[in-house]
């Protein structure tokens, strides 16, 4: 059974993404810990990040640092936070976004309601900052 990524990854159901490549996809989480919070996730269905191969690590940590570049020239944090916990669903991602201060490392502070609207606003920065950084051959539209 697909995950509910794959089927955001497949279009099944909605995402707003700011990057895809062969291997990986990132797209903004519908219940974010702050501003333009990024979920990296591999198109290949690895649960745990341990079962992952070394080189798929190794391209999500690389897509990761380039989001992070781009959360930190949007929203300017003090520290871009970087989680693999994995609870929430059975598919591999890593979670990018701005932390401004130790809370913003508890799950419990995720918002629960996000305005639709300030989302499509914090994608569409985020995908003009990535273009700007020159990947933009890995930028979608929207």
């Amino acid at each position: 059974m697909a995950t509910l990524f794959t089927k955001i990854i497949d279009g099944e159901l909605p995402g707003r993404f700011v990057w895809r490549d062969e291997t990986a996809v990132a797209f903004l989480s519908i219940n974010p810990l702050g501003p333009g919070h990024t979920l990296v996730v591999p198109r290949a269905e690895v649960d745990h990040w341990v079962d992952a191969d070394p080189e798929l690590l190794a391209h999500l940590n690389r897509v990761s640092h380039v989001v992070a570049k781009g959360v930190q020239a949007v929203w300017q944090p003090p520290r871009v936070a970087f989680i693999i916990a994995g609870f929430e669903v059975p598919h591999l991602h890593l979670h990018v976004y701005p932390a401004w201060r130790l809370d913003d490392f508890d799950f419990r502070n995720a918002a629960a309601n996000p305005d639709p609207a300030e989302l499509d606003r914090n994608a569409e920065a985020l995908r003009g900052a990535l273009r700007d950084a020159g990947h933009g051959a890995s930028v979608p539209d929207a």
